[in-house]
């Protein structure tokens, strides 16, 4: 089994992963730089989202390259985390599992399907997240005493920039749950791949408006920090305990083109 795992922010320790080594793939994307291991028999792929340093602001992160390197690499699973801040109906330090999406952002490519020649693709996102994935990390966190929800929909911005409390009230007033920057569109390339993904989304801080205070990237850090014992342990559950029997339809995301080569 083939496990791929992305880090954001503040998740960039693979030391649970054996005999790891550095690897770069060349992807029409751009080189991706992967640490490749393995936990047991089973061979983990890790990539830090914003690249080795956090040097990349969430509208110009390779997702295409990421997701393609992955698919590459015949992965059966992908986990991803996130940094949020909570909107509605949950306290930093929360786990929470997506289930569903919001899609704010302006200025980023969001198919595989947009080149010269491509045929014209309206991918299904009824289900953006595998259920397979989302059941095995509600599992492995709870085992771990998470603080967990199990479900979650994400309001994806452009930033590099935080959200104004205007724009907070009008998110909750949608529906949305959780705020963050890079989700999208690493969930929609994902299902375009006919991956099995999912998020595990940490909340660092409270919203714009909801918090009492000025927003800091610091405080994300500092907050993300305290989680990573509990995502770490919960980390080595889950691929010490995944299998792959699958109770998802990922893989025919895209059957009858497929899906990407």
């Amino acid at each position: 089994m083939k496990i791929g795992i992305i880090g954001g922010t503040g998740v960039y320790d693979s030391s649970f992963i054996d005999k790891s080594e550095n690897i770069e793939l060349d992807t029409p994307y751009g080189k991706v730089q992967l640490i490749k291991g393995y936990r047991g028999n089973k061979e983990i792929f890790f990539l830090e989202r914003h690249t080795k340093g956090h040097k990349l602001i969430p509208s110009k992160v390779n997702y295409k390259g990421n997701i393609y390197a992955l698919k590459s690499l015949n992965v059966d699973y992908v986990i991803s985390t996130a940094a949020v801040g909570a909107i509605n109906n949950c306290s930093v330090g929360d786990f929470v599992i997506l289930n569903d999406f919001m899609d704010f952002t302006k200025n980023r490519s969001y198919t595989f399907f947009d080149e010269e020649n491509s045929e014209v693709v309206h991918v299904d996102m009824t289900e953006p997240y595998c259920k397979t994935l989302r059941t095995n990390l509600i599992d492995a966190l709870q085992w771990s005493n998470a603080p967990i929800i199990k479900n979650g929909t994400y309001v994806c911005t452009e930033g590099p920039r935080f959200e104004s409390p205007a724009e907070i009230s009008m998110y909750k007033k949608l529906g949305g749950d959780v705020v963050g920057m890079t989700n999208v569109p690493e969930v929609i390339l994902a299902r375009e791949a006919a991956l099995c993904y999912a998020t595990v989304a940490l909340v660092t801080n409270y919203a714009a408006g909801i918090s009492k205070k000025g927003l800091t990237h610091k405080e994300v850090s500092e907050n993300m920090s305290k989680m990573m014992d509990t995502l770490k342990k919960a980390f080595i559950y889950l691929i010490d305990h995944m299998t792959l029997d699958k109770i998802c339809n990922c893989n025919e995301a895209l059957k009858e083109l497929n899906t990407l080569k």
